[in-house]
Protein backbone atom coordinates (compact mmCIF):
# COMPACT_ATOMS: atom_id res chain seq x y z
CA UNK A 1 0.00 0.00 0.00
CA UNK A 2 1.20 3.38 -0.94
CA UNK A 3 1.37 5.92 1.91
CA UNK A 4 0.92 9.25 1.37
CA UNK A 5 1.20 12.30 4.18
CA UNK A 6 0.69 15.73 3.68
CA UNK A 7 2.25 17.83 6.54
CA UNK A 8 0.08 21.62 6.27
CA UNK A 9 -1.46 24.63 8.36
CA UNK A 10 -4.86 23.75 6.92
CA UNK A 11 -5.95 20.33 6.71
CA UNK A 12 -9.53 21.01 6.18
CA UNK A 13 -8.75 21.57 2.89
CA UNK A 14 -8.14 17.93 1.52
CA UNK A 15 -11.00 16.10 2.89
CA UNK A 16 -13.24 16.52 0.37
CA UNK A 17 -10.46 16.13 -2.45
CA UNK A 18 -9.40 12.73 -0.74
CA UNK A 19 -12.62 11.68 -0.12
CA UNK A 20 -13.79 11.76 -3.56
CA UNK A 21 -14.02 9.37 -6.98
CA UNK A 22 -10.43 7.88 -7.61
CA UNK A 23 -8.99 9.35 -4.37
CA UNK A 24 -11.72 7.46 -2.54
CA UNK A 25 -11.97 4.41 -4.35
CA UNK A 26 -8.13 4.10 -3.63
CA UNK A 27 -8.56 3.93 -0.29
CA UNK A 28 -11.40 1.90 -0.16
CA UNK A 29 -9.33 -0.54 -1.92
CA UNK A 30 -6.19 -0.50 0.46
CA UNK A 31 -4.62 0.83 -2.19
CA UNK A 32 -3.15 3.97 -0.85
CA UNK A 33 -3.43 5.20 2.79
CA UNK A 34 -3.21 9.15 3.36
CA UNK A 35 -1.93 10.63 6.33
CA UNK A 36 -2.72 14.79 7.26
CA UNK A 37 -0.75 16.05 9.86
CA UNK A 38 -1.69 19.38 11.30
CA UNK A 39 1.92 21.45 11.40
CA UNK A 40 0.04 23.34 14.40
CA UNK A 41 0.54 20.43 16.21
CA UNK A 42 4.42 20.85 16.38
CA UNK A 43 4.16 24.63 17.03
CA UNK A 44 6.30 26.19 19.96
CA UNK A 45 4.93 27.45 22.53
CA UNK A 46 1.49 27.99 24.15
CA UNK A 47 -0.04 29.62 20.67
CA UNK A 48 1.55 26.59 18.78
CA UNK A 49 4.06 29.40 16.46
CA UNK A 50 5.12 27.85 13.51
CA UNK A 51 6.95 31.06 11.66
CA UNK A 52 8.73 34.22 12.36
CA UNK A 53 9.61 37.24 10.45
CA UNK A 54 12.17 36.53 8.18
CA UNK A 55 16.21 38.09 9.70
CA UNK A 56 17.28 40.78 7.29
CA UNK A 57 13.79 42.44 7.04
CA UNK A 58 11.21 42.09 4.76
CA UNK A 59 7.42 41.74 3.76
CA UNK A 60 6.01 38.50 5.26
CA UNK A 61 6.50 35.80 7.61
CA UNK A 62 8.86 32.38 7.28
CA UNK A 63 8.15 28.82 8.41
CA UNK A 64 10.28 27.95 11.62
CA UNK A 65 12.61 24.72 11.37
CA UNK A 66 11.35 23.83 14.61
CA UNK A 67 7.83 22.84 13.72
CA UNK A 68 8.64 21.10 10.11
CA UNK A 69 11.41 19.07 11.66
CA UNK A 70 9.64 16.96 14.22
CA UNK A 71 6.57 16.59 12.26
CA UNK A 72 8.90 15.05 9.55
CA UNK A 73 10.38 13.18 12.04
CA UNK A 74 7.05 12.01 13.74
CA UNK A 75 6.24 10.63 10.13
CA UNK A 76 9.89 9.02 9.90
CA UNK A 77 9.89 7.03 13.12
CA UNK A 78 7.51 4.68 11.25
CA UNK A 79 8.40 5.01 7.55
CA UNK A 80 12.35 6.16 7.59
CA UNK A 81 12.77 5.53 3.89
CA UNK A 82 9.76 7.99 2.63
CA UNK A 83 10.79 10.92 0.08
CA UNK A 84 9.99 14.37 1.49
CA UNK A 85 8.66 17.15 -1.01
CA UNK A 86 8.98 20.29 -1.03
CA UNK A 87 6.21 22.50 -2.75
CA UNK A 88 8.18 25.37 -3.71
CA UNK A 89 8.23 27.51 -7.00
CA UNK A 90 11.93 27.25 -7.02
CA UNK A 91 11.63 23.47 -7.45
CA UNK A 92 11.55 21.94 -10.59
CA UNK A 93 8.73 21.52 -12.53
CA UNK A 94 6.30 18.89 -12.06
CA UNK A 95 6.00 16.31 -15.13
CA UNK A 96 4.02 12.83 -15.85
CA UNK A 97 7.56 11.95 -15.29
CA UNK A 98 7.90 12.81 -12.04
CA UNK A 99 4.61 11.43 -11.11
CA UNK A 100 5.12 7.81 -12.78
CA UNK A 101 8.24 7.56 -10.73
CA UNK A 102 6.56 9.16 -7.57
CA UNK A 103 3.90 6.76 -8.04
CA UNK A 104 6.29 3.52 -8.16
CA UNK A 105 8.63 4.95 -5.67
CA UNK A 106 8.86 5.29 -1.76
CA UNK A 107 5.85 6.28 -0.25
CA UNK A 108 5.90 10.23 0.22
CA UNK A 109 5.89 13.28 2.72
CA UNK A 110 4.55 16.49 0.89
CA UNK A 111 5.75 19.76 2.58
CA UNK A 112 2.50 22.71 2.01
CA UNK A 113 4.22 25.89 2.51
CA UNK A 114 2.56 29.34 3.14
CA UNK A 115 3.27 32.82 4.12
CA UNK A 116 7.03 33.54 2.67
CA UNK A 117 7.92 29.98 2.22
CA UNK A 118 10.32 28.04 4.16
CA UNK A 119 13.89 28.50 6.36
CA UNK A 120 16.15 27.44 4.26
CA UNK A 121 17.40 25.34 6.54
CA UNK A 122 14.50 23.32 5.71
CA UNK A 123 16.27 21.89 2.84
CA UNK A 124 18.28 19.81 4.39
CA UNK A 125 15.20 17.08 4.96
CA UNK A 126 14.20 17.10 1.90
CA UNK A 127 14.61 15.19 -1.46
CA UNK A 128 12.94 16.93 -4.04
CA UNK A 129 11.67 20.53 -4.37
CA UNK A 130 8.52 20.63 -6.78
CA UNK A 131 7.05 23.23 -8.79
CA UNK A 132 3.70 23.42 -10.25
CA UNK A 133 4.45 26.03 -12.70
CA UNK A 134 5.61 29.31 -13.04
CA UNK A 135 3.21 31.25 -11.55
CA UNK A 136 2.36 31.80 -7.38
CA UNK A 137 -0.21 30.68 -4.59
CA UNK A 138 -0.93 31.30 -1.63
CA UNK A 139 -0.06 27.94 -0.19
CA UNK A 140 1.01 24.64 -1.04
CA UNK A 141 -2.26 22.96 -0.44
CA UNK A 142 -4.07 23.04 -4.33
CA UNK A 143 -0.32 21.84 -5.61
CA UNK A 144 0.02 19.14 -3.05
CA UNK A 145 -3.75 17.53 -4.52
CA UNK A 146 -2.43 17.95 -7.59
CA UNK A 147 0.49 15.77 -6.77
CA UNK A 148 -1.77 12.88 -4.98
CA UNK A 149 -3.93 13.22 -7.46
CA UNK A 150 -1.45 12.58 -10.63
CA UNK A 151 0.53 10.24 -7.80
CA UNK A 152 -2.44 7.46 -7.18
CA UNK A 153 -4.35 7.45 -10.42
CA UNK A 154 -1.11 5.62 -11.32
CA UNK A 155 -0.79 3.15 -8.69
CA UNK A 156 -1.99 -0.22 -10.52
CA UNK A 157 -5.69 -1.04 -9.95
CA UNK A 158 -6.91 2.38 -9.15
CA UNK A 159 -8.20 3.22 -12.91
CA UNK A 160 -10.58 0.44 -14.71
CA UNK A 161 -8.78 0.01 -17.45
CA UNK A 162 -5.25 0.29 -17.48
CA UNK A 163 -5.03 1.48 -20.81
CA UNK A 164 -6.19 4.75 -19.75
CA UNK A 165 -2.49 6.28 -18.54
CA UNK A 166 -0.74 4.67 -21.02
CA UNK A 167 -2.22 6.71 -23.82
CA UNK A 168 -3.31 10.06 -22.53
CA UNK A 169 -1.44 13.03 -22.73
CA UNK A 170 2.22 12.98 -22.25
CA UNK A 171 2.58 9.18 -21.14
CA UNK A 172 4.46 8.45 -24.54
CA UNK A 173 6.08 12.31 -25.08
CA UNK A 174 2.58 13.16 -27.04
CA UNK A 175 -0.35 15.04 -26.38
CA UNK A 176 -3.64 12.89 -26.13
CA UNK A 177 -5.45 11.85 -29.46
CA UNK A 178 -8.95 13.09 -30.15
CA UNK A 179 -11.87 11.67 -28.68
CA UNK A 180 -15.66 11.04 -29.57
CA UNK A 181 -18.65 9.24 -28.50
CA UNK A 182 -22.67 9.21 -29.75
CA UNK A 183 -23.85 10.94 -31.64
CA UNK A 184 -22.21 10.57 -34.90
CA UNK A 185 -23.16 13.72 -35.93
CA UNK A 186 -23.44 17.21 -33.87
CA UNK A 187 -24.77 20.36 -35.47
CA UNK A 188 -22.82 19.17 -38.80
CA UNK A 189 -19.47 17.81 -37.21
CA UNK A 190 -18.76 14.47 -37.97
CA UNK A 191 -17.33 11.91 -36.21
CA UNK A 192 -13.86 10.66 -38.37
CA UNK A 193 -15.00 7.59 -40.46
CA UNK A 194 -11.87 5.98 -39.72
CA UNK A 195 -12.92 5.43 -35.80
CA UNK A 196 -15.51 3.69 -37.59
CA UNK A 197 -14.13 1.56 -39.63
CA UNK A 198 -13.22 -1.42 -36.95
CA UNK A 199 -9.62 -1.49 -39.10
CA UNK A 200 -7.30 -1.33 -35.75
CA UNK A 201 -4.15 -0.97 -37.79
CA UNK A 202 -5.77 2.54 -39.31
CA UNK A 203 -7.29 3.22 -35.99
CA UNK A 204 -3.94 3.54 -34.25
CA UNK A 205 -2.16 5.37 -37.44
CA UNK A 206 -4.83 7.93 -37.06
CA UNK A 207 -5.21 8.01 -33.36
CA UNK A 208 -0.55 8.63 -33.62
CA UNK A 209 -0.68 10.81 -36.37
CA UNK A 210 -3.29 13.37 -34.78
CA UNK A 211 -1.20 13.20 -31.50
CA UNK A 212 1.16 14.27 -33.22
CA UNK A 213 -0.48 17.07 -34.88
CA UNK A 214 -1.68 18.59 -31.63
CA UNK A 215 1.50 18.52 -29.88
CA UNK A 216 3.11 20.70 -33.18
CA UNK A 217 0.38 23.09 -32.29
CA UNK A 218 0.30 23.54 -28.83
CA UNK A 219 3.35 21.79 -27.45
CA UNK A 220 5.99 21.48 -29.98
CA UNK A 221 8.38 21.95 -27.26
CA UNK A 222 7.53 18.32 -26.31
CA UNK A 223 8.33 16.84 -30.22
CA UNK A 224 12.03 15.10 -30.11
CA UNK A 225 12.07 14.20 -26.87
Amino acid sequence: MKKISIITLFTGMFGPVLNTSMLKKAQQEGLVEFNLVDLRDFGIGPRKTVDDTPYGGGAGMVLRCEPIFEAVESIKKEDPGALVIMMTPRGKKYSQHVASKLSSGKNIIILCGHYEGFDERILSIVDHEISMGDFILTGGEIPAMAIVDSVVRLIPGVLGDERSNKDESFSRGLLEYPHYTRPEEFEGMKVPGVLKSGNHAEIEKWRRSESVKKTEDSRPDLIGF
